[in-house]
């Protein structure tokens, strides 16, 4: 099990580092932008052609990071104890069949009902 989470760690941190680098790479002007969003904001986004990464600084002392697979679909959320730099995978999901429904959770008018008022009108 150690060894399990210890490679995990290792890929995680990896991925991390090959996001920002590849951001890093894009330029001076790019890295200019990067940072002032860093400064305004605890939210911080690094993305690639194959993933995006989401970091965000709760208010509980610990960082939530976010891993989108934009091709498989599949996104995982990780947090980080900034105190003993402990890393938890929280969840993993598929966002496949998700991503097909059309409204959930959405409240009144469902986007059904306002396509039906606007066939009605023409």
């Amino acid at each position: 099990m150690r060894g399990l989470v210890g490679a995990g760690l290792l890929v995680l941190a990896v991925l991390v580092a090959g996001i920002v680098g590849l951001a890093d790479a894009q330029g001076p002007r790019a890295g200019h932008e990067r940072a002032a969003l860093e400064r305004t904001s605890q939210d911080r986004v690094a993305s690639s052609p194959d993933l995006l990464a989401l970091s965000h600084d709760g208010p509980d002392g610990r960082q939530q990071i976010t891993i989108v697979d934009p091709r498989q679909r599949v996104m995982a959320v990780y947090h980080v104890d900034r105190v003993s730099g402990a890393l938890a995978l929280k969840s993993v999901r598929n966002l496949t069949w998700d991503l097909q429904i059309e409204d959930f959770n959405s409240g009144t008018p469902a986007p059904r009902d306002i396509r039906a008022l606007k066939d009605q009108q023409r």
